[in-house]
Formats: structure tokens, C-alpha cells, sequence
């Protein structure tokens, strides 16, 4: 699925653009690459205590995220794929997208969570998060 959704190249062309490399924090099982870090894992050696610190920093910020998902879950219980959504069934994609977008309005509406208070920053105005919006 990385592969097919052109992140990378994307990832490396606005890289380019802005002047400055960052990194999305993904799952353990992707491979890490220039503007994709994973957790580190131990092989033959165990993990210095730097990666072990590392690793334990990085898990509290999944988390956070993971509220997030969940948040969408809680507003959209249909969106809840294991118990609804069937795959080549139903546009599963679109529907999540929706439901992501609809939660994501509602925040802007003043009805932030512990996302934004784990992060320490404001949801924007909804007419500054629907103009930011592709289409």
C-alpha cells in the first residue's frame, strides 16, 4: 500500500521544496527509509539504551495518534472495520475519508480531545481546515 500511494515521492518532493528533511513515524512493520522511520527492533544485539529510549518516546506519540483514529470510530461507529466494513463490498476508503473528514470539522468546531491536548496546539478554524482541503 506505501508503494502504491506515491507517499514517498511525495514526501521527497516537498522535502525539496521547503529546504528542511522530516520524518513520519510509521508502523514496525514498514522498512525505514529517508522520510520514514520505524521503531527499532533487536536483532542478534539488544537495543542500546538510546534506541530503548527511543522506542518508548515513540510509542506515547502512536498512541496519541491512534485517539485519533478512534475518535472517528466513536462519531462514525459504522466506519468500525472489523464488525462493518467489507472490502471490494463497499468504498471503504471514501467512507473512512468522510468520516475523518466530518470528526476532523467537529474539532475545528471547539470540540478538540486529547489529540490536541497531548500536542499542545489548537485545532484551526474550520474555514482555515476546509481551505487547507484537496478534493
Amino acid at each position: 500500500m506505501l508503494a502504491e500511494s506515491g507517499l514517498l515521492d511525495l514526501l521527497k518532493n516537498k522535502m525539496a521544496e521547503v529546504g528542511a528533511v522530516y520524518r513520519l513515524y510509521g508502523n514496525p512493520a514498514y522498512l525505514i527509509f529517508e522520510y520514514l522511520e520505524a521503531p527499532f527492533r533487536a536483532g542478534a544485539a539488544e537495543l542500546s539504551e538510546e534506541e530503548t529510549d527511543f522506542n518508548k518516546a515513540m510509542a506515547g506519540v502512536r498512541i496519541a495518534v491512534e485517539w485519533g483514529f478512534g475518535e472517528v470510530i466513536q462519531q462514525f461507529a459504522f466506519l468500525d472495520y472489523s464488525k462493518n466494513l467489507k472490502i471490494l463490498w463497499q468504498p471503504v476508503g471514501t467512507l473512512y475519508t468522510i468520516g475523518t473528514l466530518l470528526t476532523n470539522c467537529r474539532v475545528c468546531l471547539g470540540h478538540a480531545g486529547k489529540v490536541s491536548d497531548f500536542f499542545g496546539v489548537a485545532p484551526p478554524s474550520l474555514e482555515q481546515y476546509l481551505k487547507n482541503q484537496q478534493y
